[in-house]
């Protein structure tokens, strides 16, 4: 486990603030304690300070993983954030879409969501903007990528995708031999 280079560090802090914009500072500097971000295998994890030093007297090669993991680097160099990701997330987003009972099944099948399942979403939520999907009872389902912005969404068809999905919890069913 190693600590992220510079060009890491604003790739994942670059993908994070899509999703939860200048709370990502919020992130490091926690009232429980600090907490950093360090690369094992291409996956990067959010971990307490303190349990990462622990760690430190586990041999690298036996480690599989510590903390949470927020996503991965693709052959390619690029970051994409990962199920595991959503608690964290979850606390600390900007612009949040609400389903209605009707489409959150849909979504956790890994579809996109229509604006005919669109419960409610949150005032000025541009178009590709990052957004924390929930239940009507406010229960985090994913994340996605808002296909239309609030406006937008005034004026459309019901059929229309309005969120773009990235990651749901459905996941955890759909992929799990893929998710170690």
């Amino acid at each position: 486990m190693r600590p992220l280079t510079e060009e890491e560090t604003k790739v994942v802090l670059g993908k994070l603030s899509k999703y939860i914009g200048d709370n990502v500072k919020l992130l490091v500097d926690r009232p429980d304690g600090s907490y950093v971000f360090r690369l094992h295998k291409n996956r990067v994890f959010y971990v307490k300070e303190q349990i990462m030093r622990w760690a430190t007297n586990v041999a690298r090669k036996q480690m599989l993983s510590l903390g949470t993991c927020i996503g991965k680097f693709t052959h390619g160099g690029k970051f994409h954030l990962v199920i595991t990701a959503l608690d964290i997330l979850a606390p600390h987003a900007k612009h949040k879409v609400w389903l209605k009972a009707n489409s959150e099944q849909q979504f956790l099948y890994g579809h996109n969501v229509l604006k005919g399942g669109l419960g409610r979403i949150t005032e000025n939520t541009p178009t590709y903007q990052g957004v924390l999907v929930y239940s009507m009872n406010d229960t985090p389902l994913g994340f996605g990528v808002a296909a239309k912005s609030t406006q937008d969404c005034r004026h459309i068809d019901p059929g229309t995708t309005v969120v773009f999905n990235q990651a749901d919890i459905g996941q955890y069913l759909r992929s799990e031999d893929q998710l170690s």
